[in-house]
C-alpha cells in the first residue's frame, strides 16, 4: 500500500470545483488510506510561494485557469500534450522533489468522446474561443481530420484561434458568432462557453441534431442541451469531462490503474443533485 500523500486543487476562485470529491472518491476505492485531497485558493502571485513551500508528502496538484500557464515556469518538465495548448492542469511531484506538468484535459475530453461512441468525425464546430477552445482544438485534432468551423464574438479571438490552428496543425475556418446557428448542424458541436450564452441557440436546434459537447457540469443541463437531448442527440457533459481528466490524474498521481471511473462519476453526480 502507497504512503499517505498529499494532493490539493488550486485556483482562484475554486468555491465550486468537484476536484476534492472526485479525488476522495478514487483514494477510498484504491484503499489508499490516509491520502488527502484539498482545495486552496491560491493567485497567480502567491503560486510561486505556495510551490516553494511543498513537501515530500505530496503527490501532486491540479491547476484551474489562470494557473494553467502560470505554473509552467516553475515546473522541472512539461508534457508534450501539455506543450501543445501552452495549459498545465496537472503537476505530479516525484519521489526527488521534481516536478511534472501535464494536461489531463484534452486526452480527457477524447475519452469522454469515445465513452458516447464518438471515436471519429469528418468535421466539428466550436462555440467559443477561449482556454477551453485551445484544449477542444486538441482533442479534435485527435478525432476529426476534416475542417473545424470555430464561432467568436472579436477579431481579437479569432487571430487566437488561427494561430491555435497552426499550432495545432489543424483545418480551422473563424465564423462571427452571430452565425452561430449554422454550427448546430455539424457533426459534433464543442460548446465552451460559460453559462447562458448558448441558451438562445437552443431554438434552432435541428430536428435530428449528431453530437453536442457541452464542457458545463453546473448548471446542468443548459438550455442547449436540453433541447438537444429532446430532439434525440447525444450529449456529452462537462461532468464527463470533469470524471475523465480526473480519471487521468488520479492514475498519474497515485501510480494506480485504472482509476474507478464509475464511482467517481456517482460521487460527482451526488454532489451536483446535493446543490
Amino acid at each position: 500500500m502507497a504512503a499517505p500523500r498529499r494532493a490539493a486543487v488550486l485556483g482562484s476562485p475554486i468555491a465550486h470545483s468537484l476536484s476534492p470529491v472526485l479525488h476522495r472518491t478514487a483514494y477510498r476505492e484504491l484503499g489508499l488510506a490516509g491520502w488527502t485531497y484539498d482545495r486552496f485558493e491560491v493567485d497567480e502571485a502567491g503560486l510561486a510561494g505556495f510551490f516553494e513551500a511543498l513537501g515530500p508528502e505530496w503527490a501532486g496538484l491540479s491547476l484551474t485557469m489562470p494557473l494553467k500557464r502560470a505554473v509552467i515556469p516553475l515546473l522541472d518538465e512539461i508534457s508534450e500534450t501539455a506543450a501543445s495548448v501552452d495549459a498545465v492542469n496537472t503537476v505530479v511531484r516525484t519521489e526527488d522533489g521534481r516536478s511534472i506538468g501535464d494536461n489531463t484535459d484534452i486526452p480527457g475530453m477524447v475519452a469522454a468522446l469515445r465513452e458516447h461512441g464518438i471515436d471519429k468525425v469528418d468535421a466539428a464546430a466550436v462555440l467559443g474561443a477561449g482556454a477551453t477552445a485551445s484544449s477542444a482544438l486538441a482533442a479534435l485534432s485527435r478525432i476529426c481530420p476534416g475542417e473545424i468551423t470555430v464561432y467568436v464574438r472579436s477579431e481579437a479571438r479569432a487571430a487566437e484561434m488561427r494561430q491555435w490552428a497552426e499550432r495545432l496543425d489543424v483545418a480551422v475556418r473563424v465564423a462571427d458568432w452571430a452565425d452561430a446557428e449554422r454550427a448546430l448542424r455539424a457533426p459534433l458541436v464543442i460548446s465552451t462557453t460559460p453559462a447562458g450564452v448558448t441558451d438562445a441557440l437552443a431554438r434552432s436546434v435541428p430536428e435530428r441534431p449528431a453530437a453536442l459537447f457541452d464542457v458545463l457540469y453546473d448548471p446542468w443541463p443548459t438550455d442547449l442541451a436540453a433541447r438537444w437531448s429532446a430532439y434525440g442527440g447525444a450529449v456529452v457533459s462537462g461532468l464527463d469531462l470533469l470524471v475523465h481528466q480526473a480519471v487521468l490524474q488520479v492514475e498519474q498521481m497515485t501510480g494506480l490503474a485504472p482509476a474507478p471511473l464509475d464511482a467517481m462519476r456517482k460521487a460527482g453526480e451526488r454532489a451536483l443533485a446535493d446543490r
